[in-house]
């Protein structure tokens, strides 16, 4: 997994449920270089947890694009799945009309290429951070039944926005507005006299 971090993004064409419903044929990762991308993978629509996590993503979506960021799903479902699931009322297991663009993985090679693919069927519930440059800053992955927390994912992008900005570094736990420390032995051992007791 490891391998990911600090590398390229592997890029894309598939098909995509836009936020209008519209359905994009093409629709390509390299689109969105120069913003920054939260992409995600999920196991299935019509599924459990799947709809918790997506709901939430879009719930906060104007904090994502307050950052200039682009939120992305992926499934390996088709994008009449993806339409139907988007058709289908909150109330009764769909997701309502999410203003992001679900991503049609049919083949799932774009699964494979980011290693999250799980015994050649479904997706992992993968996290992916990619900077404007179109590099991997941050990934995180979980097993099926493990639901992700979307306050993580805006953390990331609040950390590694500092560090561009900054250049120091973000210790555990940091939050936006909080102190950072410099990328150095000096500037940890300031940090560490002020908040390691």
């Amino acid at each position: 997994m490891s391998q990911f971090i600090g590398q390229q993004a592997p890029d894309f064409a598939a098909t995509a449920v836009m936020p209008d419903n519209s359905v994009k044929d093409g629709f390509k990762l390299s689109d969105y270089r120069g913003k920054y991308v939260v992409m995600f993978f999920y196991p299935l629509d019509f599924t459990f947890v799947c709809p918790t996590e997506i709901i939430e993503f879009n719930r906060k979506l104007k904090e994502f694009a307050a950052r200039d960021v682009q939120v992305i799903g992926v499934s390996i479902d088709s994008q009449f799945s993806h339409l139907a699931w988007k058709n289908t009322p909150v109330d009764q297991g769909g997701i309502g009309q999410v203003q992001f663009p679900l991503v049609a993985d049919l083949t799932k090679q774009i699964s494979r290429d980011y290693g999250v693919l799980l015994n050649d069927s479904i997706a992992l519930r993968g996290t992916f951070l990619i900077d404007k440059a179109g590099v991997i800053q941050h990934m995180v992955v979980n097993n099926l039944g493990l639901g992700r927390n979307i306050d993580e994912a805006l953390r990331m992008v609040d950390a590694l926005q500092h560090l561009e900005k900054h250049g120091e570094v973000c210790p555990a736990g940091w939050t936006k507005g909080e102190e950072a420390m410099s990328p150095n032995a000096k500037g940890v051992a300031s940090y560490l006299a002020k908040h390691g007791h």
